[in-house]
């Protein structure tokens, strides 16, 4: 059968590309090595760590933050085969709906290692050890990535462990060394040491959070502390020793200087990911790579005539939400249309507690291209919803254009901020100024309120602080 799309890739980028074909009226097929669409993120990724994050922290809640509520309960006890099951439901639920969804939709979705033959025309390799080759107008690459490799360490998912074997511990290891001190890494060791493990945190850099606001991740670093993490920052890891009972792993300054030794149970490594495009034939095609990244142009073609690529195998940030957006727009593009995506406003979140949220520039960026700004700043400690929650951790943070006063950036570290964060991208997907986010009535009380105050901040005119 000729399809007008085929898709390599069921993961968020690949899936929504297909659906929005379909709807656009085109003939799609789906390929995945797996058996369930949703790729990396819904099955080993984003989803089954929201659950157990969000699980972890009700643990927490019971255990240290009721009391002062005026709850009494008794201390909590940890049932981890429970809660590894509402993980597993949470991902069989959603791995479901995109059955229903490729089956609304009339997409074909095919199992099997795909590797491009030519120009529309795509081999996929089934579990039976059989080929089928499936012919297409065009086709797009949505392949994802994988887990980055820390070299002369081999990761066996059970002692040292990728963020995979870190969702599936079948206990809570006593302590928790974690390498690599972005994202996926705090989320994970905030999930452990919520469960009772002593965490201690690795990182190349002089910095948490590489990308992130600088005084954001000061800031959250010490909130950290005071939850029980550890940091060596400026040090990199140069072995690992398994042979004992716990691990061993040898850790040295990054600029040069004296080895120490630290002890663990577990060894998470996180330090990034990196395009995956394996047994794809890319090289045997022609398509341009650089990096392991797959060259596009602004419309997401390739070098070569008919293929396309999107998501994490491409430029930008491994984000699954921008991998979405861009399967819209490529979709759009095929239909005739005019996709295209902002990546000015891509907001990004940190699941940890308290949540970390930014969209657009960071005032490092902002100083390293010599733009003007003005800074408008307000605590949740001085926002009266948050006081009635207990959650005044954290800051909301606004950065404006110094002369059209258009908001370039917004950043906000405190309870909800990964809702809260779209008020400001839309704001900036409309070329909006502080003065028009400010001059917009938000309800009392509510924590967004703090959005308006850092606003209102911008110009000096916050009223509750």
């Amino acid at each position: 059968m000729a399809y007008d799309l085929i898709v390599i890739g069921a993961g968020p980028a690949g899936y929504v590309c297909a659906i929005r074909a379909a709807q656009l009226g085109m003939k799609v097929a789906l390929v995945d090595k797996r058996k369930n669409g949703g790729g990396t993120c819904v099955n080993i990724g984003c989803i089954p760590s929201k659950a157990l994050l969000y699980a972890s922290e009700m643990y927490e809640e019971a255990a240290h933050g009721l009391g002062p509520l005026g709850i009494v309960v008794a201390a909590p006890k940890l049932d981890l085969t429970t809660m590894m099951k509402h993980k597993d439901d949470t991902v069989d639920a959603n791995v479901k709906g995109l059955a229903f969804l490729f089956k609304k939709n009339k997409i074909d979705f095919h199992v099997g290692a795909a590797r491009i033959a030519a120009p529309g025309k795509v081999d996929v390799a089934g579990e039976d050890g059989r080929t089928t080759q499936i012919e297409t107008k065009a086709i797009v690459i949505a392949t994802g990535s994988d887990v980055a490799q820390l070299p002369g360490v081999e990761i066996d998912e059970k002692r040292i462990v990728s963020s995979t074997g870190a969702l599936s511990l079948e206990t809570p290891p006593a302590k928790l060394l974690v390498v690599g001190a972005g994202v996926i890494g705090l989320e994970l060791g905030s999930v452990w040491a919520r469960l009772g493990a002593e965490v201690i945190v690795v990182e190349f850099l002089d910095r948490i959070l590489p990308g992130m606001d600088g005084e954001v991740a000061k800031q959250f670093q010490r909130l950290l502390e005071k939850q029980g993490f550890k940091f060596h920052l400026g040090h990199k890891v140069a072995r690992i020793d398994k042979s004992g009972a716990r691990l061993k792993t040898t850790i040295e300054p990054s600029k040069g200087g004296e080895a120490s030794v630290l002890e663990s149970d577990v060894a998470l490594i996180a330090i990034g990911r990196r395009p995956y495009t394996n047994g794809l034939g890319l090289e045997n095609v022609g398509v341009k790579t650089e990096r392991g990244q797959v060259v596009i142009d602004e419309h997401f073609r390739t070098n070569i005539e008919g293929i396309y690529a999107i998501g994490d195998v491409v430029r930008g940030p491994m984000l699954a939400h921008k991998g979405e957006d861009e399967g819209v727009a490529v979709a759009e593009i095929l239909a005739g249309q005019h996709g295209h995506v902002n990546y000015d406003v891509i907001p990004s979140v940190v699941y940890t507690s308290p949540e970390i949220a930014s969209v657009g520039k960071t005032e490092e960026e902002l100083k390293s291209l010599g733009i003007a700004y003005n800074v408008g700043k307000f605590p949740f400690s001085a926002n009266g919803r948050a006081r009635s929650m207990r959650k005044t951790d954290g800051f909301v943070k606004i950065l404006a254009d110094a002369t059209t006063d258009r908001v370039l950036g917004a950043h906000i570290m405190g309870y909800g901020a990964g809702e809260m964060i779209h008020e400001a991208a839309v704001l900036m997907e409309f070329g909006g100024s502080a003065e028009d986010l400010a001059r917009t009535c938000h309800a009392h009380p509510t924590l967004s309120e703090a959005v308006k105050e850092a606003a209102l901040g911008v110009a000096k005119s916050s009223i509750h602080i």
